[in-house]
């Protein structure tokens, strides 16, 4: 049995809502399990880690990500596009000649930057599939995420369907057989799907989008089989007034009240960016429990507006946070995303629009619901020790309420060195061989704790300690 104590921090965010948000005390963890939280002793040969000038997290949970796009950061034909020109522009150009080590490394790069800024936890959409490949897309993205010990959720994407654009320059994006797809899907969840509380490890069936990748006649069918497989199912919508303007003239309805109509929403669903949602959709989505991954930075950088997502959360709806493919953002970290939740609905709506922590609620606790991972997402006796801590030391942080009533915060990339367990291997290498003579990680903003019975050797150590 292992046992750590985290002491002394300025402050914790719990990840609950409203007043439950700021908490104080010591964090007591045994075998990657919270057990306790207060005024806490530390016990015989019980690790302890000096939190003193930092403040804690539950580790922070991205619901959209296209890790593949990692590699298609800043590519000057489509910076000034929007969506559909960038779709064109980029993605969809460039989709043929990510072979299998593009992917690698690109899974590498994203899936760093998400846990150099706290993130624990990351759902990437994939739906690049083609029968050229010589790889299977899904164990590439696992491996790499098992080799850096972050919770990956792989939403299974691909398309039955082809969308066309105003030109053939590009190789065509890949296209399945409904059959191919849901068999596909079964057999990676049978594979990599892992329900058990400390799982690191689970599958989503997510097509790309269910306006332009799946006949409408195939939507009942796609939504039965992921419920029959007990698989969440995600997808985009209402990215931009394109498909608000699609469904209206080919379906004579707005996209959420056409997706009521095949079964598409619910708890077990969650879309991404709904931008352009109406009112009644709003409240749709709010009563049937279905999902937004909220994707403020892709959206401003594509011109596509800002999801209602403060308009869902006072209805009580599922919201959470999600950086979407590097490509479209430039800055695929959480702490980066939080941010600009946070400015953006304020710059509109005024001061009072969203608060720092409903933003950090929508990043942890709204992650986890979304996600259907109760587990994580909370800083709670019970909860998997998923946490993030954050230091304060850097100049941008100081001010009066440091040592008072402390504020909400955007660390910055700053030098944290740390020591992990028995391989003496610093977090965030993206290289596990790398030798750190000073085992130290330079551009980390946190440290990130998770003690597992069952981790493998590259997972995280179950104590990290601040070297001071």
């Amino acid at each position: 049995m292992t046992s750590l104590l985290i002491e002394n921090a300025t402050g914790i965010f719990s990840g609950r809502p409203g007043a439950a948000m700021r908490i104080s005390g010591s964090i007591r963890i045994r075998d990657g399990v919270i057990v306790d939280i207060g005024a806490l002793q530390a016990e015989p040969n019980e690790r302890r880690l000096d939190a003193r000038g930092c403040v804690v997290y539950p580790g922070l949970i991205s619901t959209h990500h296209h890790l593949f796009q990692s590699v298609l950061k800043g590519v000057r034909s489509g910076i000034n596009l929007p969506l559909a020109g960038w779709l064109r522009s980029v993605p969809y150009t460039f989709w043929s000649k990510i072979d299998e080590e593009a992917l690698a490394v690109a899974a590498r790069i994203g899936l760093t930057e998400m846990l150099l800024s706290g993130t624990t936890t990351v759902a990437d959409h994939h739906y690049l599939f083609s029968d050229s490949f010589r790889f299977d897309p899904a164990q590439v993205i696992f491996e790499v995420a098992r080799s850096l010990g972050i919770r990956l959720v792989f939403c299974r994407g691909g398309a039955t369907k082809g969308r066309h654009f105003d030109t053939d320059e590009f190789v065509p994006m890949p296209v399945e057989s409904l059959d191919h797809v849901l068999k596909s899907i079964e057999a990676c969840a049978q594979r990599f799907h892992d329900t058990s509380p400390g799982s690191l490890s689970q599958v989503v069936l997510a097509p790309t989008t269910p306006t332009w990748s799946i006949d409408p006649g195939e939507l009942k069918e796609v939504v039965a089989a992921a419920r029959r497989m007990k698989l969440r199912l995600h997808s985009h919508l209402s990215e931009s007034s394109d498909y608000v303007d699609f469904c209206l003239s080919v379906h004579g309805k707005r996209p959420v009240e056409w997706l009521a109509d095949h079964d598409w929403l619910g708890p077990d669903v969650w879309f991404a960016h709904l931008v352009h949602l109406d009112p009644n959709e709003v409240r749709i989505l709010a009563s049937t429990g279905t999902g937004m991954a909220h994707c403020p930075q892709s959206n401003c950088r594509l011109g596509s507006g800002v999801a209602p997502a403060d308009a869902m959360a006072r209805l009580g709806a599922a919201v959470s946070l999600g950086v979407d493919g590097a490509a479209s953002n430039e800055s695929a970290d959480m702490i980066s995303e939080m941010h600009s939740a946070w400015h953006t609905h304020r710059a509109i709506k005024g001061a009072d629009a969203v608060t720092a922590e409903e933003v950090v609620h929508w990043a942890t606790a709204g992650g986890a619901r979304v996600l259907g991972l109760p587990q994580i997402g909370t800083l709670a006796p019970g909860q998997q020790a998923d946490i993030a801590i954050f230091n304060l030391d850097q100049p941008r942080h100081f001010g009066p309420d440091c040592g008072g009533e402390w504020r909400h915060h955007r660390p910055g990339y700053s030098e944290t060195k740390i020591r992990r367990g028995p391989r003496r291997r610093a977090f965030g290498c993206l290289n596990s061989g790398e030798r750190h003579a000073q085992y130290q990680t330079t551009g980390a903003s946190a440290l990130l704790v998770r003690g597992h019975a069952r981790r493998s050797p590259q997972g995280w150590a179950s104590a990290v300690y601040a070297a001071r």
